[in-house]
């Protein structure tokens, strides 16, 4: 492997690991803090590439925007869509037992997929990145890299410094973090926790959003999405530690430059090669890398 390879994969891994991160915020969010077992986490970053699609032409024809203004108009439908759906689904199953949120959410995949298939159909589609951002980068005498794939990666470290940010200094961040903790300290404390939860489950829909509508011209847009990106956001909470957002951002580096060295080194093993580093960690750590808070 020659030193540019190695810089582009090292980039690819940064990228995808990064983006990673980005959705599996979300379901550490709503996973670690509020209890719930949300299988329908993939469903909101594959309702975020179809926006990312859907939403290019209407914008364009009522707000004469880009794709900087899809991104806008696509975080602020998910955030609505958030609080709705804990309003009317997820604030029953607080209290319920695992196999109830299981059964639930996994309906409400069936949902977002048939509502998908009535909609917009089941071809794939592909997004335009924007023209400012469609150039590349020459990394050495041969290889370029794409400016978009650098793009993302800048934006969700701007997102993960955001969220840092949040839950250590800021008053929101505190009540969040208590509210995990004891619940009902936190209301004897006169704070609304059932607001704060929905609060929490609207800004992790946003992020998983946000994720598929960057990452949408970068890898199309196609039916069932969501369930391989489901898939590897639980490993990433489960190393990472239940509830850590630190240990989410470690987690979906780590897997970011498993699965791509893995590609191009051991590419018969590279679809096990996560699953593994998994098994290797809990093995040393049986909690994750990380406790929450």
């Amino acid at each position: 492997m020659s030193l540019t390879t190695f810089l582009i994969q090292c980039l690819n891994s940064l990228q995808y690991g990064l983006l990673l991160f980005l959705v599996a915020s979300g379901l550490t969010l709503i996973f670690g803090i509020m209890g719930v077992i949300n299988l329908a986490h993939g469903s909101f970053y594959m309702i975020g590439a179809y926006m990312a699609f859907a939403l290019s032409p209407i914008v364009a024809a009522t707000l004469g925007g880009g794709f900087f203004s899809v991104l806008v108009a696509g975080v602020l439908l998910a955030i609505l869509l958030g609080y709705v759906l804990e309003w009317i689904f997820y604030s029953y199953l607080y209290e319920r037992e695992h196999l109830q949120q299981v059964l639930m959410t996994y309906g409400l995949i069936l949902v977002f997929e048939e509502l998908r298939s009535l909609l917009v159909g089941d071809d794939v589609h592909g997004v335009q990145a924007p023209e400012i951002l469609s150039g590349t980068l020459p990394l050495g005498d041969l290889m370029t890299y794409p400016v978009y794939r650098i793009f993302i990666s800048a934006v969700c470290m701007v997102l993960a410094l955001g969220m840092y940010l949040v839950f250590t200094r800021t008053r929101l961040g505190m009540m969040i973090r208590a509210g995990s903790a004891n619940r009902e300290m936190v209301q004897s404390l006169g704070i609304d926790i059932q607001f704060l939860y929905r609060v929490v489950f609207a800004a992790g829909v946003a992020l998983a959003a946000f994720a598929g509508m960057v990452a949408a011209p970068v890898s199309s847009v196609y039916p069932g999405m969501g369930g391989s990106v489901l898939i590897i956001c639980f490993v990433v909470v489960v190393i990472g530690g239940i509830g850590s957002i630190r240990g989410a951002l470690l987690a979906a580096l780590l897997i970011g430059f498993v699965d791509t060295f893995g590609k191009v080194v051991l590419p018969q093993a590279a679809g096990v090669l996560v699953y593994v580093l998994m098994a290797v960690i809990l093995l040393w750590k049986p909690d994750g890398l990380f406790k929450a808070g």
